[in-house]
């Protein structure tokens, strides 16, 4: 098997710092390359959370002027993984999270901070450290969608480049002034290089100049190529599609694992999962709702947001009460939905309670002991907490698009696929088909032998990184291969 040496450029990495899906791939996908003769070393940038926890890293540049400041780049290590951090406080020590300020506002030179990652992921990849000079450098959503960029226009030898896409609706763009500032060309202002609608797109220079793009599941591979799934660069996929491939995202299975989550009340497996109900009882009584095993316990955890079909949630909720069934949610996101259902949750006390907000140890409670976990998302380019669902036997209930299609077997189709059944799906994507499965979901579960069998087909699905982390070492090998023989 040949060693392979990959940079991966990600602006977060659990569990040194994270704000999404972004992260937990990030974070889990290096580990588990291991296996498969892949060396990955990880560059973020240096927030101050990311400091505090690499506080014995080593120097291994210095730069005075570092895009208008001193700055420095940094080796260290944390929880298994091998990292460089840029630390360059003008651009990354603040309050906040990595994007936006405290009130929710984008940093405004958020162009800046993001393009001084790429440009050294760049240098790396030209071998500024010539202990570890990448085979591929992988970058990861816009924040480091220059990497390929610089490398582009750096006319020189350079590593092959891949770029990952996690969720197309976010694209990194700023107005065409920047590109001087940045310190790439100014014939880069084209629609072959970075121009998008008349400013520049960050995600744009991944897909225009990286050698292979992927994204995180098959099916959202395809929808990007569509005009409307593509958000203003389906025509560019189309035109890239034979560089383009979907790679399903894993869970960390150590992390997510029923049998020893120290965060659940009670323990269980495959072999027995009668603790479940022990660990709905401890949720009823987390979120006040009504104790009763007999009522269908349906579990959100999201960003409260029209992509996450949130408002389509809303309108099931006459179906929810109507059907004896209650609902956990844990979530937060846009201001008005936040407010319609903790008014909800005022209205049906004991029915629907309400968390505003993210908290780890419920997040895995309500995976333990949900009944069924609601995903109805318009878009889902994979999506993960309906992986987590499987592997604690909740009922995954989804919308037919993304990751979702790709990764639930709906209870109509077990037959066909020859797979078993693994939760429900519903399409289109409106208010009538999410509580039309709805009900059928209220009937099966007091089906107790076909839900049960539901359960354990869960929990038998494999959701690990293993086979996808396979995925990504044949494409790396792959490209090598390509530009070795071009």
């Amino acid at each position: 098997m040949t060693p392979v040496r990959v940079l991966a450029v990600a602006s977060e990495v659990y569990p040194v710092v994270k704000t999404g899906g972004l992260a937990d791939v990030a974070g889990a996908l290096p580990i588990a390359l291991k296996a498969h003769g892949v060396e990955m070393r990880t560059l973020m940038p240096g927030y101050p959370d990311v400091m505090r926890q690499l506080s014995d890293a080593d120097e291994i540049r210095r730069w005075p002027d570092y895009f208008g400041g001193p700055g420095r780049l940094l080796a260290g290590s944390h929880d298994g993984l091998d990292l460089f951090v840029l630390d360059v406080p003008h651009l990354y020590a603040r309050p906040g999270n990595p994007y936006v300020t405290q009130e929710g506002i984008d940093w405004p030179d958020n162009g800046v901070r993001f393009a001084a990652l790429s440009r050294v992921a760049a240098d790396i990849g030209h071998g500024l450290i010539p202990a570890f000079v990448p085979d591929i450098v992988h970058a990861h959503d816009w924040q480091a969608g220059l990497a390929p960029a610089y490398l582009h226009y750096d006319n020189r030898p350079r590593p092959g480049t891949v770029m990952t896409i996690h969720n197309i609706a976010y694209q990194g763009k700023f107005a065409r002034e920047l590109i001087g500032a940045i310190g790439l060309p100014w014939d880069a202002f084209n629609v072959n290089g970075l121009e998008y609608f008349g400013g520049i797109s960050f995600l744009k220079a991944g897909l225009q100049f990286a050698d292979r793009i992927t994204t995180v599941s098959p099916t959202y591979a395809q929808e990007i190529q569509t005009d409307e799934g593509g958000m203003g660069f389906g025509g560019l996929l189309r035109a890239r599609a034979s560089v383009l491939s979907g790679i399903l995202n894993g869970i960390d299975v150590s992390v997510w694992n029923p049998q020893t989550d120290p965060h659940i009340a009670y323990r269980f497996d495959a072999g027995d999962i009668t603790f479940r109900a022990a660990n709905k009882a401890v949720l009823q009584q987390q979120f006040n709702l009504d104790s009763s095993d007999e009522a269908p316990l349906l579990g959100v955890i999201s960003r409260l947001s029209w992509q996450k079909g949130l408002d389509l949630l809303l309108d099931a909720i006459p179906t929810i009460l109507g059907e004896g069934m209650q609902l956990a949610l844990l979530g937060s996101g846009d201001r008005d939905l936040q407010d319609r259902y903790q008014a909800a949750a005022r209205a049906n006390p004991g029915r629907i309670g309400v968390v505003i907000g993210y908290d780890e140890i419920l997040a895995h409670l309500l995976q333990a002991g949900s009944d069924a976990l609601l995903v109805p998302s318009r878009f889902e380019p994979c999506g993960l907490t309906q992986l987590c669902a499987l592997r604690y036997g909740a009922v995954p209930i989804v919308a037919r698009v993304g990751g979702l299609e790709d990764t639930i077997v709906d209870i109509g189709e077990a037959d066909r696929s020859g797979r078993d059944a693994t939760g429900f799906k519903f399409g289109p994507v409106t208010a009538d088909a999410f509580a039309r499965t709805l009900r059928k979901a209220n009937l099966i579960f007091h089906d107790k032998v076909t839900w049960r069998r539901l359960q354990l087909s869960g929990l038998s699905t494999d959701v690990s990184w293993r086979n996808r982390a396979g995925d990504y070492a044949a494409l790396y090998r792959g490209l090598m291969a390509a530009r070795y023989t071009a």
